[in-house]
């Protein structure tokens, strides 16, 4: 009788618990959620030039100046030759122009300028590019020496049998320089004429 009743307790409980259990809902399905991917910063925005249209013309960039010697030689040239007496046909032998600047100079250009101003003056004959390179190298001297002295252009022009020398000397800052020439008299080192001027662009 007691293990009858135990076994009903037993059976009452187990149909509770089987109901309680069966009475229960499923949870409502889950749906999974997309992970939201993290917003990037905008950079900001930087302006662009415009772009130039059709027919706009793009700006240079400045140009550098450059000595114009022809222009720069030829007041002096000029000058020389009114105030200096020489009788016609003299010899002139012109010195390469000697850099005292602050740079780099084109002392070559410079130079040709001279000589170019000087042909057909009517007063001077000219010594060649050739004959000076051949007295250079007779004398030993190196082709492009600028005869930094003085006295050594005398000497060389002595050797070539020239009555003048033009001594010629670029000095200052480099991108203006200052140009001095100096006549003188092959026989006594005497300037009997100089000269200054600034340089033109």
């Amino acid at each position: 009788m007691i293990r009858s009743v135990k076994f009903s307790a037993a059976l009452c409980l187990a149909l509770m618990l089987a109901g309680c259990v069966t009475q229960q809902q499923p949870p409502a399905p889950v749906e999974p959620t997309q992970p939201v991917p993290p917003s990037e910063p905008t950079p900001p925005s930087v302006p662009q030039p415009p772009a130039p249209q059709p027919g706009e013309s793009v700006p240079q960039p400045p140009k550098l100046k450059t000595i114009n010697w022809d222009l720069s030689v030829q007041p002096l040239v000029a000058q020389m030759l009114q105030s200096a007496t020489v009788t016609p046909g003299s010899i002139l032998l012109v010195d390469r122009v000697k850099n005292s600047t602050n740079g780099n100079l084109q002392s070559e250009k410079a130079t040709a300028a001279i000589q170019s101003a000087l042909n057909n003056n009517g007063k001077f004959t000219l010594v060649t590019d050739d004959q000076l390179t051949q007295a250079k190298q007779t004398l030993g001297l190196p082709p492009d020496d600028s005869l930094s002295s003085r006295s050594k252009a005398v000497g060389l022009a002595r050797y070539l049998n020239a009555q003048y020398v033009l001594y010629s000397n670029a000095q200052g800052d480099v991108k203006s320089p200052e140009l001095q020439m100096q006549l003188m008299l092959v026989q006594s080192g005497e300037i009997i004429w100089s000269g200054n001027g600034d340089t033109q662009y």
